[in-house]
This record gives C-alpha cells, sequence and structure tokens, in this order.
C-alpha cells in the first residue's frame, strides 16, 4: 500500500492527476470483495426470507462496494501500465455506495416511527420523511456518480469539475446525514419508548456514514496529491471498513425485525375487527 512513484500518469501534461498514486495491495482488494459479498448475500437473504424491501437499495450498495474491490483486484493485474476502464468504475461506485446504504437506513425510521405510532412527535410529517431524505441521498448520488466518472475524463477541466462535483455530493450527503441524525433524536426524545436497540442501530450506522463522509470530503479537498489519497490505507479503514461495518451492524439488528412487528400488529388488529363483526352479527341474530 506505499506509495509509487512510477504510478501511470495521464498522457496530456495534468501532472497533478494520477490513476494510482501506489500499486494497489491485492490482498486488501480480494479480503474485501470477499467481504462485501458475504454482506451482502447475509443482507439478501434477510430480503428475501422476510420480504423487507426497503433494504434492496442497502443490497445494491453492497453489491457496488464489492464490484469496487474487484476492480481495484484488475487494476492490480495491470500494475504498472493501468487501463482507464477499472479505475473509473473503482472510483465510481466505492464514491456512490454509502449512499444507498443510507436510502434503506432512512426508510427504516419511518417504519421505528409507524410501530411506535409516532407521527404526532416527527418534526416533518412521517409521509414525507423519507422523501425528503432519500431525494436528497440520491442528488448526492448523482453528483458523487457524475463527478467520479468525469475524475478519469483524462480531460484537465473535467477532471477538476469531476472533483468540484463529488466533492459536493459528499457535503451533501454528509448535510442530509446529520439532519437525519438530528431528526431521529428528536424523535426518540419525545418518544422515549420506540425501539432503543434499532434506534441504536440506526445512529451507529448513520455516524459511520457521516464520518466516512466528511473522511472523504478531506480527500478531495487536499487534491490528487494529498497525504490521504496517495495512501491506500486510508481508503480501506476510512472507507471500506467503515461500509463493512455498518452492513454488520444491520446484519445483526436487521430492519425486517420491525417490520415484522408492524405486520404482527397490523393481523392482529385485522382479526380484532372479524371477531367485533362476528360478535355483532351474532347479536343480531339472537335479536
Amino acid at each position: 500500500m506505499s506509495p509509487d512513484q512510477d504510478a501511470a500518469t495521464l498522457p496530456n501534461g495534468f501532472t497533478n492527476f494520477r490513476l494510482y498514486a501506489y500499486t494497489p495491495s491485492i490482498f486488501a482488494a480480494i479480503t474485501f470483495t470477499a467481504l462485501f459479498l458475504f454482506a451482502t448475500a447475509w443482507h439478501l437473504r434477510q430480503v428475501l426470507r422476510t420480504k423487507t424491501y426497503s433494504m434492496l437499495p442497502f443490497c445494491l450498495g453492497g453489491l457496488f462496494e464489492a464490484s469496487g474491490y474487484l476492480c481495484r483486484i484488475l487494476s492490480w493485474s495491470e500494475a504498472p501500465s493501468y487501463s482507464l476502464t477499472p479505475y473509473v468504475l473503482q472510483t465510481t461506485v466505492l464514491l456512490v455506495a454509502p449512499a444507498l446504504l443510507a436510502a434503506s437506513v432512512y426508510m427504516n425510521l419511518e417504519k421505528i416511527v409507524l410501530l411506535a405510532d409516532g407521527e404526532p412527535f416527527l418534526v416533518v410529517r412521517r409521509e414525507w420523511l423519507t422523501l425528503i431524505f432519500v431525494a436528497g441521498d440520491m442528488m448526492a448520488f448523482v453528483l458523487q456518480g457524475t463527478g467520479g466518472s468525469l475524475i478519469a475524463s483524462q480531460t484537465p477541466p473535467l477532471i477538476t469539475t469531476g472533483k468540484n462535483l463529488a466533492l459536493a455530493g459528499l457535503i451533501l450527503q454528509s448535510t442530509y446525514t446529520f439532519l437525519f441524525v438530528l431528526t431521529a433524536a428528536l424523535f426518540h426524545i419525545r418518544v422515549p419508548a420506540a425501539n432503543k436497540r434499532h434506534m441504536v442501530g440506526l445512529y451507529i450506522v448513520s455516524s459511520i456514514i457521516f464520518a466516512r463522509s466528511i473522511v472523504r470530503i478531506v480527500e478531495f479537498a487536499e487534491g490528487f496529491e494529498g497525504f490521504l489519497i496517495r495512501h491506500e490505507v486510508f481508503l480501506y479503514v476510512f472507507d471500506g471498513l467503515l461500509m463493512f461495518g455498518a452492513m454488520v451492524i444491520l446484519g445483526a439488528i436487521p430492519p425486517s425485525e420491525v417490520i415484522g412487528e408492524i405486520r404482527a400488529r397490523r393481523k392482529a388488529e385485522k382479526l380484532g375487527e372479524v371477531k367485533e363483526e362476528v360478535v355483532v352479527v351474532e347479536k343480531g341474530e339472537g335479536v
């Protein structure tokens, strides 16, 4: 993972940009590809078994993470003459993957509120909760994805534009994540009886995504010759390891539990309504 002074540079004289400032680590890339494939399969099994379809973006985010590290394996096999396609793919999918994880987290809060009958204690209507945060998350997704693609365009002005777009997307994502945690905390203070286990899981995962965004903001703000981007270890510690941790936490505290409780309550309410109707009918027949 040490910086490699012979790493590929763009052939157009844009000396402040290199595809890699080091030789990618094959061991780290294989390890994290395997970890994210395992975590994604774990979550996908839960989704299919419990029909918790709000977690599908989370699964897609895990697949993006695995794909990104797989592309780094391909880049390692090409060292030191790196081709553009694996670099573009790994840059883009690793940038946008956390936005997909966050989308499922945002949807989970709505389910917790529904289970606790806590809509009156939200700062926004429950119907708007997911829409507001997922919409912001998708804007961040688009900005980061577009920025990641432009960074590898081999055209200096577009590279700079791509860096700025990715930076804007990261700032937007961190802002929405902070506002989401604030919204969740205000709700939790007003409804302390809300599912504590899942609220804690929500706080932890949101904080992980926020911390990752801050580190990537610093990375892009430093530029292509910055300390963070020139040392591969930071990618794995503050992106790969954090995102894998987020997947493990929501695997251990699955949102399907909340949805299962909601379904069970609805079933019980429906059964109670049927029993009431039967009682009314029986009384009518006895008149």
